[in-house]
């Protein structure tokens, strides 16, 4: 206790604190030795077990740090992986070698066959270089047979005569002028293509007395004639108008003739000169009569017998509408084909019309006596007869309720203005025209007139005078719209009449109307009418019918399209040998120059309209002018040909596989990019395609960047002037085929349905073939057509969104077909695909071809279409009847028929497909 209080209080007890600091020292020095202890014997142990551990977890029974049996070199892992790689990457490097090894024999085996192809090469070069010689030489050889077996055969040389030239030797009579002696060929040589050369009245004192009207409208469609030129020293033929003149100007002939013979290209006696009267009223006077006209032609429309020269004057139509359209809407239908009046004649004749009220002779009296010298009194006692008899319904009066028109002696008289007597015609079944007392009279103006106003309204012409010479009847078939009756058998004339079938009389009815619509409603008709009734006599072909012009877009190709499985398959469709051969065009007709007689008669006899207007396409083989075809009539001849054959040759070929041809799809689009894309894309491999047209019918151009896809076969992107449906049946001077298929740009066609409906098309090449049918029906309600487009066993039109077509009906749709149809078509922005079907059917008399199809028309997710608009409906019933209206009937004929495959979806036997395989 002492002690520690000592300790505690610092006092005494130094010795003590000494020993306590020496225990303190040793206690830290054993503590730090412990722990080195520690630290240098524990601390490798514990890590040694660790390792080990960590050894076992990994590879069991492998051990890192452990003693190895066998005391290899490698005692550690990451050595063994380092000896692993080594010998793997000898391993590899051997290999590798050995493959270098392999590859510098193939090089050199590849050399050597190098070297072999080089020297084959060359060796083929020297062989075609060969061959190249020998072909050249045969060539060679070919045109030096040909050169001595054939004459070399030139144009002719054009022989133009001087102002001064005498002409050819002058006729014993003018009356004796024919083509022949008449003529001058030399100026109208065969290649000229027929240059014309129009006077300007104007410019002559004759002008001052022309009629105003009948000058302007002449004027007017010279202008726009395909032949007109204004170099008079290069002209075939020239024109002078002289008539009609003004009331109440009186020309004299020796002063008419004066002038004639003044005019600057005259030469003495006038020879390749027209001189063209103009008669718009029934009392024109014939201001040629007791005119020398030299050699020079006459186209008017009365001549006496002592002034007519047959085969070399023309007789012409009355130019009733000289500077107005008709209106297609005021022209009666052609059905029903009995109207109220079985025949109607309206007319005054006052020389022997007071003699047959005096005299009531019977005909058997007469008869007994001296034939009559006129017969008008026995035509005016019969017709009276028959209308007192009340059989039928006829209206015929000899006496006019107002003053007659003035007319020629021993002509009836026209009474009444022209709306009373087109409203009478109207009620007409037969028009009976009463030709001149006169004999010496061949034809008068009022004749022609009344034959014009019938057959504008579709009143079957009935002449009496088998004397009379018709308005172009030397090129006309006139048997085929009128009945010329002598007029002798007046007393059978109603017998005639009643015996008519209601066929041959619409039939009649129908060509009439074709007849007055393609050479006597207008001016323009008349005059193309006249050129092209000379052209034809002098047999000059027609100039080629104008082509559009296809203004390109330029576009940019992408890549290769792709074929569609779907649409190359033709499943169980074997259609034969396929024509795989790249794009060309179809032989052009060759025969332009080589006009036959066989030819001729040919034209002016199978064909209703034999005579015609228009000039001729590149693919008009049989018709010797141009290429107003057929008419209404009947017959369709093939329309195609040349030196590659086509039309009758490819009709009489088996299939009509031989010999090949192509066809050019048409597809009209408007701003719909992706649609148009993938259409195009369904034609990559078609066979048979020659070129596609695609009428972009947008004002706004493709995009820039569109990349249009290449399908093997050009692609042409045509401009169109507006937004018209019409542009899609323009004759594009792109289209180099005959065969068009017309085709939608959301159509979804396979490739084995366009080929099968183009091998059926070759065989019906005057028909519309397609896939889509529609039909139309009377309502009776309304009293008008429908258009339908439910399924049915009938149908009557193939709508031209898939539809093959002749490159001819484009030339007749955008420059024949009357213009009031494209102004409908483009009105409603419908209809066009009735329009092109109401045209053929109206020149063939025949229905379209439907083909099989799979009902793949539309293209599955398009854009909705135009047609699925309730109003589209509706304006194809308009658009049919008024169709109807301005072709005065309805064309369109219903078929039951259908055409498909022989062996279309037909099962056969097993044992039976080797023997049809090879049929």
């Amino acid at each position: 206790m002492t002690g520690y209080t000592m300790l505690r209080n610092g006092g005494v007890g130094n010795g003590g604190q000494t020993c306590m600091l020496r225990w303190s020292n040793r206690i830290r020095l054993t503590w730090l030795s412990f722990t080195l202890f520690v630290i240098l014997v524990f601390f490798p142990l514990i890590a040694h077990y660790y390792l080990a551990t960590l050894d076992e977890a990994d590879e069991a029974g492998k051990r890192i740090f452990g003693p190895r049996a066998g005391h290899e070199l490698c005692e550690v892992k990451h050595v063994l992986d380092l000896c692993r790689i080594r010998e793997s990457v000898s391993e590899e490097l051997l290999q590798l070698e050995a493959k270098r090894q392999e590859l510098n024999s193939e090089i050199a085996k590849l050399n050597l066959k190098i070297e072999a192809c080089k020297k084959s090469i060359e060796n083929a070069k020297q062989d075609l270089l060969q061959l190249k010689n020998v072909i050249s030489q045969t060539e060679h050889s070919y045109k030096e047979l040909m050169a001595q077996n054939q004459p070399k055969l030139s144009l002719p040389i054009r022989l133009l005569p001087e102002k001064d030239d005498a002409g050819l030797p002058p006729p014993k009579a003018i009356r004796g002028c024919r083509l022949h002696n008449c003529f001058d060929y030399s100026r109208c040589p065969l290649t000229s293509g027929f240059p014309v050369y129009v006077y300007d009245s104007d410019q002559f004192a004759l002008g001052s007395y022309l009629d105003p009207l009948v000058k302007q409208a002449f004027q007017a469609t010279a202008r726009a004639n395909v032949y007109v030129t204004e170099n008079a020293d290069i002209a075939c033929l020239y024109v002078i108008l002289v008539g009609e003149m003004q009331e109440p100007v009186a020309l004299r002939p020796a002063e008419l003739e004066k002038q004639l013979y003044s005019l600057p290209h005259w030469r003495r006696d006038g020879h390749n000169h027209v001189v063209i009267n103009l008669s718009r009223k029934s009392d024109t006077q014939n201001l040629l009569y007791n005119v020398s006209t030299g050699r020079a032609m006459v186209a008017q429309s009365t001549f006496y017998a002592v002034q007519y020269r047959p085969g070399f004057d023309l007789v012409v139509s009355p130019l009733v509408h000289a500077m107005s359209e008709p209106n297609f809407m005021e022209i009666p239908p052609q059905v029903p084909v009995k109207r109220k009046y079985l025949f109607t004649f309206q007319g005054e004749k006052i020389e022997s019309l007071r003699s047959s009220l005096q005299e009531a002779r019977s005909f058997e009296e007469e008869m007994e006596g001296d034939p009559p010298a006129d017969y008008d009194d026995r035509i005016i006692a019969t017709l009276k007869a028959v209308q007192d008899s009340k059989l039928d319904q006829v209206l015929v009066e000899f006496t006019c309720k107002n003053q007659p028109k003035p007319s020629l002696p021993t002509e009836w008289a026209l009474c009444g203005e022209r709306e009373d007597r087109l409203e009478l015609l109207k009620l007409s079944t037969f028009a009976l025209i009463i030709t001149p007392g006169d004999p010496h009279l061949v034809i008068s103006s009022g004749c022609a007139t009344r034959l014009f106003e019938a057959l504008e309204v579709g009143a079957v012409p009935v002449v009496l005078g088998e004397q009379v010479q018709l308005p172009y009847q030397d090129m006309l078939q006139w048997n085929e719209a009128a009945l010329v009756v002598p007029k002798p058998r007046v007393t059978e004339v109603h017998f005639l009449l009643r015996s008519l079938s209601d066929s041959d009389l619409l039939a009649m009815r129908r060509q009439g109307r074709f007849l007055w619509e393609t050479y006597f409603s207008t001016a323009d008709s008349i005059f193309n009418t006249v050129l092209a009734m000379i052209r034809t006599r002098i047999q000059i072909p027609a100039a080629p019918i104008r082509e559009e012009a296809a203004a390109e877009i330029p576009h940019r190709s992408g890549k290769a399209a792709g074929t569609d499985p779907n649409m190359a398959d033709n499943g169980d469709l074997d259609l034969g040998p396929v024509e795989t051969e790249p794009p060309y065009a179809s032989p052009k007709y060759l025969r332009n120059f080589t006009l036959t007689v066989t030819d001729f008669y040919r034209s002016w006899n199978s064909a209703p309209g034999p005579f015609h207007l228009f000039p001729h396409t590149p693919f008009d083989p049989v018709l010797p002018s141009e290429a107003k075809f057929l008419g209404s009539g009947t017959g369709f001849r093939p329309i195609g040909g040349g030196a590659g054959g086509s039309g009758k040759e490819f009709q009489a070929a088996l299939g009509g596989n031989v010999p090949r041809e192509q066809f050019t799809v048409v597809m009209l689009t408007y701003e719909r990019e992706e649609v148009l894309m993938n259409s195009l894309e369904r034609l990559n491999g078609l066979p048979y395609l020659n070129k596609v047209v695609v009428v972009w019918n947008s004002p706004k151009l493709p995009s820039e960047d569109l990349l249009w896809p290449d399908i093997g076969v050009p692609i042409m992107v045509v401009r169109t002037e507006k937004n018209s449906l019409n542009n899609r049946f323009l004759p594009w001077n792109e289209i180099e085929t005959e065969a068009i298929l017309s085709i939608d740009d959301d159509a979804h066609l396979r490739h084995d349905e366009i080929m099968f409906g183009f091998r059926v098309w070759r065989e019906a090449r005057d028909r519309i073939v397609g896939f889509p049918g529609r039909y139309h029906a009377w309502d009776p309600p309304h009293q008008s057509w429908l258009y339908n487009s439910n399924y049915s066993c009938e149908l009557s039109m193939v709508l031209t969104g898939a539809a093959f077509f002749h490159k001819y009906y484009a030339y007749l749709y955008s420059y024949v077909m009357p213009q009031a149809i494209r102004d409908m078509v483009d009105e409603y922005i419908n209809c066009e695909d009735i329009a092109m079907n109401f045209l053929v059917s109206h020149i063939t008399r025949k229905p379209p071809i439907k083909v099989t199809s799979r009902w793949t028309f539309r293209c599955p997710g398009c854009p909705q279409a135009l047609s699925h608009d309730d109003s589209h409906f509706h304006e194809r019933h308009k658009c049919i009847n008024f169709f109807v209206k301005v072709y005065g009937y309805m064309p369109l004929l219903y078929t039951q028929f259908r055409v498909d495959s022989v062996l279309f979806k037909t099962r056969l036997p097993h044992d039976k497909t080797k023997c049809f395989k090879f049929i």
